[in-house]
């Protein structure tokens, strides 16, 4: 699903203009990206939190070159789904 199906389906269940929802989508997106870009992690009651990891420094390999590289401590975004979402993809989903 992409976001212009998103935008479709919502505007088709509310009734409104897909310019208005896709206004609306692109916003929440933008907000939810700006308070992960501060350090601020988003909560989303029944749906999930999208949080800010830290990955601690770590040695890699540069296969190319045969060389060790040190990389280094830095922070990621990330997705934590709530227990009720989970459940629901697993009691709603057919394993594959």
């Amino acid at each position: 699903m992409t976001k212009a199906d998103i935008v479709s389906k919502i505007s088709d269940k509310l009734g409104m203009e897909k310019t208005d929802v896709q206004a609306t989508v692109e916003s929440f997106m933008n907000e939810v990206k700006e308070s992960l870009e501060t350090g601020e992690n988003v909560y989303l009651r029944g749906f999930g939190s999208f949080i800010v990891k830290t990955r601690a420094e770590k040695t890699g390999r540069n296969i190319s070159k045969n060389t060790t590289i040190k990389i280094p401590a830095h922070n990621i975004p990330a997705f934590k789904p709530a227990k009720v979402f989970v459940d629901g993809v697993k009691s709603n989903v057919k394993v594959k």
